[in-house]
């Protein structure tokens, strides 16, 4: 199987309870990429996404303007692996 793009980003600041998941999914139909988004127990919100790497940066950066007034800090972790998402899910 070949590699793709896989990154797992972590956004913290007021990101729980202003529609950051349902902005997130809405995103990523602009995107060639397949993933999820949820929040975490300790307030922040977590995103798996994998796709061509190119793909995976507009997304994310896309995501950061829709939600730049709630979003304090993001964290990004990248690494190429085998594709195992299809579609894009809130969870």
């Amino acid at each position: 199987m070949p590699e793709i793009h896989f990154e797992t980003v972590h956004f913290t600041g007021r990101v729980q309870g202003v529609g950051f998941r349902y902005a997130a999914l809405q995103v990523s139909r602009e995107f060639e990429v397949a993933g999820w988004v949820a929040n975490l127990p300790d307030g922040r919100v977590q995103l798996e996404v994998e796709g061509d790497r190119a793909a995976v940066d507009r997304f994310v950066t896309a995501v950061e303007e829709r939600m730049h007034g709630h979003i304090r800090k993001t964290e990004r972790n990248a690494a190429p692996r085998a594709a195992q998402f299809s579609g894009f899910a809130i969870r």
